[in-house]
């Protein structure tokens, strides 16, 4: 079982920057792959980013990439989401999710990012 906690959201301007956390339970976080995922208000949740066990790997949505970055603390049992440039259409609920094989297994609570214009 791995819990996941996610912390960092908040209300900033368009063209601010807001680094998201994710701290994981566990002895065994470096074997996941770490994603952040997001949600806006209507739509369906959509991938954001994620980075494989040793933070060597990241990919990125077309949509945040040169934007956002994704990366690892493994001493520290915590994935971050480092995001500059926000635009208003970034506001979600951000998830961070844990994967060991082919799903997406665990998830945690969301934090909210509200960008405003």
């Amino acid at each position: 079982q791995v819990q996941l906690v996610e912390s960092g959201g908040g209300l900033v301007q368009a063209g601010g920057s807001l680094r998201l956390s994710c701290a994981a339970s566990g002895r065994t976080f470096s074997s996941y792959i770490m994603g952040w995922f997001r949600q806006a208000p209507g739509k369906e949740r959509e991938f954001v980013a994620a980075i494989s066990g040793s933070g060597g790997t990241s990919t990125y949505a077309e949509s945040v990439k040169g934007r956002f970055t994704i990366s690892r603390d493994n001493a520290k049992n915590t994935v971050y989401l480092q995001m500059n440039n926000l635009k208003p259409e970034d506001t979600a609920v951000y998830y961070c999710a844990a994967r060991a094989f082919t799903t997406w297994d665990y998830w945690g609570k969301g934090t909210l990012v509200t960008v405003s214009s």
